[in-house]
């Protein structure tokens, strides 16, 4: 029996082990890659990368920069064919392009117990202009099925090593082994920068000899690096995130010295000591702020005269707002001119906001440009100087010792008001006399939303009553834009977001379509299911959360709100003495560590009444990473006190 025992566990191990011995050593794929179609580390994964390679180095003959990679995917189950479609992107420029060699893509499949192999044929290989920067070669890999594991390669080509050939050890499938190597002359020395916060499993580096030739006899020693990451799990974007880029495990390159073998040195990443200087001159951006301006042309002398800084300061925005139209385009760095703006009454992002910060510097207004990248580009890299970091321009405005971020491309946006789009943590503040400094991007106001509402039981079980709401912040800023853009549409929507709920007399009782707060009041009837004698009413026929926007077992990347927020859902419902409240739901009370957020809901029954309370607050923008189970379980706990609270009252 013992003997039994023992074979049996050693057999269960070994079963074990096979199930999951995935070749991810070598881009060979074995018996074994094909057989397995679970991945145990997550059973959701689609397809999985069992292991891929690539290598960057110089290339002695021209000195194009040389890229090889090569990739061994399995494919667990449809969903994941997607994965046999591979794109190439070959930047261009008006000389120069880079190109791509040597495609190889094999699929392998087991059928009836047998290896087939299909190649790619060069017939299936396409390429097509995508846009003035890049052009795409693609191709599909062919006789993809559920359980195949493909296996391609390429080498790219480029004159361009300003920027490294970068590597991304994540994706949004796991990957069971990536390592990227490169060879790095002496006479190119690069900022190298490790994004995304996990651990490298290889890092190594040694120095070989005279790896690089030049004219004359010169030549360069080259540093050899080997970098690898084990076990990498999928990259999954959910709500509340800022760029994925932000937090994608990857290696990144920006090239700071040249040092040529005719003993030139070319410096290409400075301080930004240096980058203030240029940036002051530059004929786009710097040229456009230093435009004068005769104020006259564009506001009233009433305006020129108040005294009041911050009316004359709203007056001068409001006019930017109203009269100048913004393209769409986030181009900060070109086509910049406020001349033609003026012209077209149309412009990009920087026409926009420079216009609007040459008016209220002639206003004698204190007035600086802000430089940001906006939520969706990434955050600039704040160790040195990269200027396409920045896709987006706004002002700052100091009226009577207080600071004021202002964007004049929404003209639902109220004075010191940005968008979402530009909360993105940090920006970088020009000062052209002190010297530029990164500056908090913070909204200057509270977003909340204050829900009031009073039913009354009638005759016949009519349950009618009146609501007012108040919505601050962007929570106002939505509600301007949908009700002022279509307030038909508004209030239909707004029906159906309650389906128990039937509408009238509707009206916002605030004016504005800048005003920072949006009031609305309406009547309601609600309707209630019938069951005889007895009546269940869910309190909230309001929802602010329908359904838990934290969905992942895990989350590896912080969680952006955005902005601080508070939900406040407040009411009455009053009763005659024919009924009387056999059930009531449970009053309930919990935090967020360290009081990072609250829900406080409570019911109390006074005389004929029963009132409701429920508030929830997010006292921070952003929370940690570490914070993502506690606030899945937060979410989870506001929903089910939405969905499921209930109010039994009876007749007597």
């Amino acid at each position: 029996m013992q003997k039994t025992s023992v074979l049996l566990l050693l057999f269960l191990n070994i079963s074990i082990y096979a199930q999951t011995n995935f070749n991810s050593e070598t881009l060979k794929v074995t018996r074994a890659d094909l057989e397995l179609n679970v991945y145990e580390k997550d059973s959701t994964a689609n397809a999985l990368v069992l292991h891929e390679y690539g290598n960057s180095y110089i290339d002695n003959n021209d000195y194009s920069l040389i890229t090889e990679e090569k990739r061994k995917i399995k494919i667990l189950n449809r969903e994941g064919f997607n994965k046999a479609n591979v794109t190439i992107y070959l930047q261009k420029s008006d000389d120069r392009k880079e190109k791509v060699k040597n495609i190889v893509a094999t699929t392998y499949n087991l059928v009836d117990g047998k290896v087939t192999v299909t190649k790619l044929s060069d017939t299936h290989i396409f390429e097509e202009e995508y846009n003035d920067d890049f052009t795409l070669v693609k191709f599909t890999l062919p006789n993809i099925k559920e359980g195949s594991v493909i296996n391609y390669s390429y080498t790219l080509q480029s004159p361009f090593k300003f920027n490294y050939q970068g590597w991304s050890f994540q994706s949004d499938i796991p990957k069971l082994y990536s390592e990227y190597n490169t060879s790095i002359p002496a006479n190119y020395e690069y900022n190298i920068k490790l994004v995304g916060g996990k651990k490298l499993f290889k890092n190594d580096q040694k120095i070989k000899r005279n790896c690089l030739y030049g004219g004359n006899g010169a030549h360069a020693d080259c540093t050899i690096s080997s970098y690898a990451m084990k076990d990498i799990p999928a990259f999954i974007e959910e709500d509340y995130m800022t760029s994925k880029y932000n937090f994608l495990a990857r290696i990144e390159y920006e090239l700071k010295v040249f040092k040529g073998f005719d003993g030139r040195i070319n410096n290409y990443t400075k301080t930004w000591k240096t980058t203030d200087r240029e940036f002051r001159t530059d004929k786009d951006i710097g040229k456009q702020l230093s435009k004068s301006i005769d104020l006259e042309d564009f506001v009233s002398h009433t305006v020129i005269t108040e005294k009041d800084t911050y009316k004359k300061a709203d007056a001068i925005y409001k006019h930017v707002q109203e009269n100048y139209t913004w393209n769409g385009d986030y181009k900060i760095f070109s086509d910049v001119s406020v001349k033609n703006l003026i012209k077209n009454k149309s412009g990009n992002v920087s026409s926009i906001n420079i216009l609007l910060h040459n008016l209220l510097k002639e206003a004698d207004i204190d007035v600086k440009p802000v430089l940001i990248s906006t939520r969706d580009h990434g955050f600039p890299t704040k160790i040195y100087p990269v200027i396409s970091d920045f896709n987006y321009l706004i002002v700052q405005a100091t009226i009577d010792d207080k600071t004021y971020l202002l964007d004049a491309t929404d003209e639902y946006l109220s004075f010191g008001e940005i968008p979402l789009r530009c909360l993105n943590s940090y920006g970088r503040l020009m000062d052209f006399k002190k010297g530029s400094e990164w500056v908090d991007l913070k909204p200057s106001t509270l977003t909340t939303i204050q829900f009031r509402a009073e039913l009354n039981m009638g005759e016949n079980d009519n349950i009618t009553g009146s609501v007012k709401s108040k919505k601050t912040g962007y929570h106002a800023l939505d509600s301007r834009k949908s009700y002022h853009q279509n307030n038909d549409a508004y209030l239909t929507n707004l029906e159906d977001k309650y389906p128990n709920i039937e509408i009238s007399n509707h009206e916002v009782t605030n004016e504005g379509k800048t005003n920072p707060d949006f009031l609305e009041a309406y009547d309601i009837e609600y309707n209630w299911d019938d069951t005889g004698d007895n009546i269940y009413l869910n309190p909230f026929f309001t929802s602010f959360f329908k359904e838990n926007p934290f969905k992942l077992q895990e989350r590896s990347y912080p969680i952006d709100f955005g902005y601080k927020r508070t939900y406040y859902y407040m009411l009455k419902i009053n009763f005659d003495d024919s009924y009387t409240v056999l059930e009531q739901p449970e009053n309930l009370r919990f935090t967020l560590p360290n009081n990072k957020g609250s829900v406080h809901f409570s019911n109390v029954i006074i005389d004929n009444a029963i009132n409701i309370m429920l508030k929830i607050s997010f006292e921070d923008a952003i929370y940690p990473a570490e914070y993502y189970p506690y606030l899945k379980a937060f979410m989870s706990k506001i929903v089910d006190i939405q969905t499921n609270s209930l109010i039994l009252l009876k007749k007597k």
